[in-house]
């Protein structure tokens, strides 16, 4: 497939589409879809609201033929997806996309990772904020302990996927985890993200003031492990990467809030419901679903991306306030995935 590269007015190239394709989730973890917000009673979208993988593959292909290169897929929690494999297969077979990823919490790996990596899967960030059974349950909101994930990692291992784990931070919450955390991973040769605790939506009672900041988080590292910087692998990685001196094991740190990377943000979003957003932070999403739906032809989708990306000038976490991050309009990370 012949690639056209479209930049925005910051000159950030497009490279990187992350896919949410469900809303739901088996977790109500705080600083996503915490239970006070999302009970039982809480209304999901319907079916028919969802982009079909058909639609999901078409709109993938334009992305690509644009200058994507990697796909994450993502949620909610994206195993709950009826048959995600045959979605991975259809994605797997686009010319000209290098890597096909996935988020999530890892439960439902046991059952699914060896279809996965089969169907072209490279890679899993499995989310575990905690070894602490106890203090797991109440981070998931669903009292559920460690061994699911601990089982979906060990899967994930089996089946040929690269794993890394996402740690999000919050202070008097996880933080004395951090240490036992980085313990875990080192020890069975996990790359460990740590990621700081964001203003994604506005259900989980953000304040700056519960933030550990990944200075913080690297100063306690040093007190344990040497360590030794590495130079970004390519243009847009959002980690900073770190080698445990003498391992072949390296520790990330994603730092949206204390030292922000839009500069350097190739990511576009496509969310559940079928909306393109170019910001984590943005609530204002472009409707492709009803674009489509409504008779679009392909090349009228790749310019509707085209205008989308080329009028992109967010840069929120450059900005980001106290008051910005009370006052602005963001869509829920349960629609938009991480």
């Amino acid at each position: 497939m012949e690639k056209t590269i479209i930049k925005d007015k910051l000159e950030r190239p497009l490279r990187d589409l992350r896919i949410s394709v469900i809303d739901r989730c088996n977790f109500r973890c705080q600083y996503c879809m915490p239970a006070d917000q999302f009970g039982d009673d809480f209304e999901f979208l319907p079916k028919s609201a969802l982009l079909s993988y058909e639609e999901i593959d078409r709109v993938a292909k334009a992305f690509v033929s644009l200058g994507v290169e990697k796909i994450r897929l993502t949620g909610g929690e994206p195993l709950l997806r009826r048959d995600l494999p045959i979605l991975v297969k259809k994605l797997s077979e686009i010319d000209g996309l290098k890597d096909i990823a996935l988020t999530t919490n890892g439960v439902l790996l046991p059952k699914l990772a060896d279809k996965l990596k089969e169907a072209g899967l490279k890679r899993v960030n499995i989310s575990l904020d905690t070894l602490n059974d106890e203090l797991f349950g109440i981070i998931n909101g669903r009292g559920v302990g460690t061994q699911p994930v601990l089982d979906g990692i060990e899967a994930a291992k089996k089946a040929g996927l690269r794993v890394k784990i996402n740690m999000v931070v919050k202070k008097g919450l996880n933080d004395s985890e951090i240490i036992p955390m980085a313990d875990f991973c080192l020890k069975n040769g996990l790359e460990l993200r740590f990621i700081e605790y964001m203003d994604v939506g506005s259900s989980n009672g953000w304040k700056m003031n519960d933030v550990i900041t990944k200075k913080q988080i690297y100063n306690m590292l040093k007190e344990h492990y040497q360590l030794e910087s590495l130079d970004p692998a390519y243009f847009g990685e959002v980690a900073k990467l770190y080698n445990y001196t003498n391992t072949d094991v390296n520790v990330g740190f994603i730092s949206s809030v204390s030292e922000s990377f839009c500069s350097s943000c190739t990511r576009s979003r496509l969310s559940a419901n079928g909306q393109i957003f170019t910001c984590l932070f943005n609530g204002n999403g472009h409707d492709i679903r009803n674009f489509m739906r409504n008779g679009a032809t392909d090349e009228e989708l790749r310019k509707r991306i085209t205008d989308i990306w080329n009028g992109r000038n967010d840069r929120y976490s450059d900005e980001r306030t106290e008051e910005t991050a009370k006052n602005r309009k963001k869509i829920e990370m349960s629609y938009i995935g991480g």
